[in-house]
């Protein structure tokens, strides 16, 4: 008899929610594994299937019996358990009893504290067919359901009404009881093609049986493949590319069992209309996929993936054209209203939408971050106003009839409703640019303007939202404010734009009302964009400790700070750098210790020792070569030069005593040694660095 078997579990419901598929589909399988881990069951490997009507895994080679298990059981210390006599007493024969077998068979356990009774045995691991039912239950009742069902009058619940459930081991039936309905080896093909049952006689032709004759492709990826392939391949057929965003791949991909490509088409005049615009209405209402021409532009073309395959696909293809056409009018009507109204003349309208109940509305946001984005945009040096007029129309488009069916557009269609008001080009792209990076990855504003807008509004909601003690919590960061500061950091240092951000945050809190905020919310949010700095650099594989010996001089510009970053990951390569890390580690400890202040300006009438003079020379020397470095930014160039002072401190510590017996001369030491970590400190704190040979 075999010691392993093919395990199969499948849940099967009505049409589960598309979104949720593969979430569910990957929990499930996890959660089937995890049980059977916690049982000692071992197994090879896991392959999850899910279809809209199915929830199922099959687990390969799962061990048919658990391994039995050596158990060890104490009872009462040896001196409890006899007498003087050495007869047991009835403490011991109280433990024998409980574990079922003589004292005699009882043994002695020496340890540290004493000897103690025990009883050794051998506990018979269990059937793999009686533990598969509770783990079903625990994983189904662990998967990420936001909200349960109830249906017909059963007292159960899950995401969709449950129908059939197989539970096949090898080829044997596991019994057992799931939502009411009791296991079998009964599956179900696809809902059109082949209603009828399927019956399986062993696990692992569930996936070969499901596709032939069951017309189901059970496998997600390999479904999300073809899928991929049919639309890639139809494109084709009309000299066109499509586009293939993987969300919505994998949305469609969770709609079909057995997917079809189907080639439709729209009215040419429809392309008049913005072409995101158009696809929003093809992706969000009929999960199409559009088509682009060789140039990238819009086709009036679509490929829907059908369900079934049809004997007539011309009629599949005339339904989804029909049912099209009407999204397509409604988004030709949104255009056509949206743009009778310039988007400054809803500007006062933004006093009724509401940002969040304690910083006011959305009039009061664009007013705070015109006046952030004027002086942004003249530091970077591009017009003040146009910054504040871009800031002004930012969130007009909010109340068009076209961001209110599609909100993903939102500043998409206030660049084109901004360019019909004819107002500046750049104004046109900075309202496309303001919400950039709308994730980690995305790409960044191009022009000056959009980066300055997106700095200022991403800046405003951060300083209004710790203002008012909200600040991300845990995994609840509801405004989006760590994408929002990793959104500042990468435009910062990516687009090289060399801001004060503890000025722009003053500057930001300063746009509110007096006594709006918490004092301290430039500081709160300081100390937070630092958190997502190390965050952007740990990403990056940059060392834990040259980004520590950066932050510690607490950079107010993350452009300057990551020039520092990169200069001191070069310097740590350098022969001299295990040297000079130990050494600043031992000055800072030195000062760190001092009693006395030390803040009287170094005085080298104080020397008397060689080594102080020479260190002396060589430090103001370098002190003077490395001032235009800084100020220009080399940072790398200015540690270069800081090297150079290895041989000069070695030879100070071996030679000279620090905490002279002479308090003069142990002050000027100590002021020494504090020039010499203010020299490093212009750029890092390099005794954070951990440097190994």
């Amino acid at each position: 008899m075999s010691t392993t078997q093919d395990l199969l579990i499948e849940i099967g419901t009505e049409e589960l929610p598309p979104k949720a598929l593969l979430g569910l589909s990957e929990a499930f399988a996890s959660g089937i594994c995890a049980g059977l881990e916690q049982q000692q069951l071992n197994y090879s490997v896991a392959i999850p299937f899910a279809t809209p009507r199915r929830l199922a895994v099959l687990v390969k080679g799962v061990a048919t019996m658990q391994a039995d298990r050596p158990t060890e059981k104490r009872g009462p210390a040896l001196k409890a358990a006899v007498d003087k006599t050495g007869q047991p007493t009835p403490a011991a024969l109280g433990f024998a009893r409980s574990c079922g077998v003589e004292f005699a068979a009882l043994e002695q356990l020496e340890t540290d504290k004493g000897a103690w009774l025990i009883h050794r045995s051998i506990q018979p691991g269990k059937a793999t067919a009686t533990l598969v039912p509770e783990i079903i239950e625990t994983a189904l009742a662990a998967l990420p359901i936001p909200k349960r069902m109830r249906w017909s009058n059963l007292p159960f619940e899950f995401v969709r009404p449950v129908h059939w459930i197989v539970i096949l081991f090898g080829q044997e039936v596991i019994e057992a009881n799931i939502f009411g309905i009791p296991s079998g080896r009964e599956t179900r093909g696809h809902r059109f093609h082949y209603p009828q049952p399927i019956t399986l006689t062993h696990a692992d032709e569930y996936a070969k049986k499901l596709e032939e004759p069951g017309y189901v492709m059970a496998t997600f990826a390999n479904r999300r493949e073809q899928i991929r392939i049919l639309v890639e391949e139809a494109a084709e057929e009309i000299s066109g590319k499509a586009v293939i965003e993987e969300a919505l791949l994998n949305e469609v991909t969770s709609l079909v069992e057995w997917p079809v490509a189907i080639i439709g088409s729209f009215d040419e005049k429809f392309l008049e209309i913005p072409p995101e615009a158009l696809i929003a209405t093809m992706k969000g209402h009929q999960k199409y996929f559009h088509v682009v021409n060789q140039d990238g532009q819009l086709l009036p073309c679509f490929i829907a993936i059908s369900n079934i395959e049809s004997r007539c696909p011309e009629l599949v293809r005339a339904g989804n054209e029909r049912v099209i056409r009407p999204r397509l009018s409604d988004a030709a009507f949104f255009w056509k209203q949206d743009r009778a109204k310039s988007l400054e003349s809803r500007l006062e309208q933004l006093k009724t939408v509401i940002f969040q109940n304690k910083l006011g509305n959305l009039y009061d946001k664009s007013k705070r971050v015109a006046k952030l984005a004027g002086r942004i945009a003249q530091q970077l040096g591009a017009e003040e106003l146009q910054g504040i007029r871009a800031a002004l129309l930012a969130k007009c488009d909010l109340l068009t009839e076209m961001v209110n069916e599609f909100p993903e557009l939102q500043g998409i269609m206030g660049s084109y409703y901004a360019r019909h008001d004819q107002e500046t080009e750049n104004v046109a792209i900075a309202l496309r640019e303001q919400y950039m990076p709308r994730f980690w990855g995305d790409e960044l504003p191009k022009t000056v303007l959009g980066q300055a807008l997106a700095i200022a509004d991403k800046l405003d909601t951060l300083i209004g939202i710790f203002g008012i003690g909200q600040p991300p919590t845990g995994d609840k960061d509801p405004f989006g404010l760590r994408r929002a500061t990793i959104g500042i950091v990468r435009m910062m240092i990516e687009c090289q734009l060399p801001l004060d951000v503890n000025q722009l945050l003053t500057e930001a809190q300063a746009t509110y009302p007096p006594n709006s905020l918490q004092a301290d919310a430039s500081e709160q949010v300081f100390e937070f964009l630092l958190e997502r700095l190390r965050g952007y650099y740990q990403d990056k594989g940059i060392n834990y400790d040259s980004i520590d010996a950066v932050l510690a001089t607490r950079p107010t510009s993350p452009l300057d700070a990551n020039r520092r970053i990169l200069s001191v990951e070069t310097f740590r390569q350098l022969p001299e750098a295990i040297s000079l890390a130990s050494a600043n580690k031992r000055i800072h400890n030195i000062l760190k210790k001092a009693e006395e202040s030390f803040d009287a300006p170094l005085d080298p009438t104080y020397f008397n020792h060689l080594a102080e003079g020479q260190l002396y020379e060589q430090m103001e020397t370098v002190s003077q070569t490395i001032t235009p470095l800084l100020q220009s930014g080399d940072y790398q160039a200015a540690l270069q030069q800081l090297a150079g002072l290895r041989v000069a401190v070695d030879n100070f510590f071996d030679n000279v005593l620090v905490m002279d017996d002479d308090p003069k001369v142990r002050i000027n030491r100590l002021s020494f040694l504090q020039r010499i970590r203010q020299l490093f400190l212009q750029i890092a704190d390099i005794s954070r660095l951990q440097i190994e040979l």
